[in-house]
């Protein structure tokens, strides 16, 4: 509206009054009866038609609200009739109408994609009110992975599913917990979470539901299929040369057998093929013995231990693989008496693995050098580190270090730093691993 026009026929108006009401003071104060008479009847309708005026412009204004407070916004207010000001009220009204119907409509395709975009994840959503239960939302996702026709109230499956009931409506999770549901015939491994919100005076939950039991078993499967075909293929490789090699020795002894004459066998090729043979099967036991023991760490048994005395072990543990190798093992201890709550055993494993993966990363180093260290950082964080001047880790693998079964070495089974992370996780605490090609690698554990 503007407001100038406005004020402008206001102050005509309350001009005219005034006027009006002079002409009548000045009428009565000189007892002239046409004064009084004019004034009157001038001053009767200056009041009338102000009262008109200023009336006709609330009538529209609350009209407005009118269709405010019941979110009419459809409705269209006339320009092109009645007064100037009237016009450019009613055209202040329809663009007031034009922006919300803009904002709700974009709000309306906002929520209309929000809701597509999560009925196409693969993660079971609803939310209800906390007081009556009502449903406020749910996606496809969470009727599937439970099994659920669609219902408007939860206290549908408080009727029909009570257990199920009380682990989703009942319980607080909020942490992410993985939980096993009872279905009609089967379980069903899920990750839940869940959160209350208040919306417009009441209070709402969202609850958060992912079916894993798909995501394992497909995981579990890949999983198999790749450690058989690991398993299978180095099985065959030990498995191969001795049978080619328990073939020829048979040979020659049935050769030796059908032969007349006595003495024919030659002992020697037969003892190098038997030692052989056993040379390879004790490969094939040791890489058995290898696979076994990702197994076998599944708790650790924690005592405090001088990390000087871990050292000491490591070192006379190290010695007959550093008899043959010009590497410089270095321990450094600021603090004779730190120490450390850890399972001696598998930390010793663990550092171990990494000693002789920092030998082979520096085989072809001038003058190569281990260091291991221990401290207590000023977090209270324990670490040990295991650094080498070797030929690092290139960029390109770095992720795939800690993958079981990968490894960039022609004999290396590919578990020992993934038994290390292993470890480690079972101690609480993590394997930092930094490495540059023209540096060398830093190994740290902390706990």
């Amino acid at each position: 509206m503007n407001y100038k026009s406005y004020l402008f026929l206001l102050t005509l108006r309350v001009l005219g009054l005034l006027l009006a009401l002079t002409l009548l003071a000045f009428g009565i104060a000189w007892f002239n009866t046409y004064a009084i008479i004019g004034g009157a009847i001038i001053s009767i309708i200056a009041v009338y038609n102000l009262y008109r005026f200023v009336i006709k412009r609330f009538v529209e204004v609350d009209d407005f609200f009118e269709s405010v407070k019941y979110r009419d916004f459809s409705r269209w207010f006339v320009e092109t009739k009645g007064p100037q000001d009237i016009r450019e009220l009613h055209q202040g009204f329809n663009l007031v109408n034009k922006t919300i119907k803009a904002i709700d409509s974009e709000r309306q395709a906002q929520f209309v994609y929000l809701q597509k975009i999560l009925e196409m994840v693969n993660i079971g959503i609803i939310a209800y009110n906390v007081e009556s239960g009502d449903v406020l939302w749910s996606n496809d996702s969470f009727l599937k992975t439970l099994d659920f026709p669609s219902f408007k109230n939860i206290s549908f499956i408080e009727k029909r599913r009570p257990k199920i009931y009380d682990e989703l409506f009942e319980t607080y999770h909020s942490n992410t917990a993985s939980v096993t549901l009872e279905l009609r015939q089967e379980t069903l491994k899920v990750l839940i979470s869940d959160t209350v919100f208040e919306l417009e005076d009441h209070s709402f939950k969202l609850i958060v539901l992912q079916n894993i039991e798909e995501t394992l078993n497909r995981n579990e499967s890949e999983a198999w299929k790749k450690l058989l075909s690991v398993m299978t293929h180095e099985i065959m490789n030990s498995i191969a040369p001795i049978t080619s090699l328990a073939e020829t020795l048979q040979h020659n002894i049935q050769h030796s057998l059908d032969q007349s004459q006595p003495n024919t066998l030659d002992l020697e090729d037969i003892n190098a093929g038997l030692n052989s043979i056993k040379r390879r099967s004790e490969g094939l036991m040791k890489f058995a013995k290898t696979y076994r023991s990702l197994n076998k760490v599944t708790h650790v048994n924690k005592t405090k231990i001088k990390i000087s005395d871990l050292f000491g072990s490591i070192l006379e543990l190290m010695k007959p693989s550093l008899e043959d190798k010009e590497v410089s093992l270095i321990f450094e201890l600021n603090d004779p008496n730190l120490t450390f709550e850890i399972d001696a055993y598998l930390i010793e494993q663990v550092l171990i693995n990494l000693i002789l993966n920092a030998i082979d990363a520096t085989e072809k180093i001038a003058n190569p050098k281990i260091l291991i260290s221990a401290n207590i950082s000023h977090k209270g964080t324990g670490q040990i580190k295991v650094m080498d001047n070797g030929s690092g880790i290139p960029a390109e693998i770095m992720d795939s270090i800690f993958v079981p079964f990968f490894s960039t070495k022609k004999t290396g089974s590919g578990i020992g730093l993934s038994l290390c992370k292993q470890i480690m996780l079972l101690h609480g605490g993590k394997i930092q691993l930094q490495s540059s090609e023209t540096e060398g690698t830093t190994v740290s554990l902390l706990f």
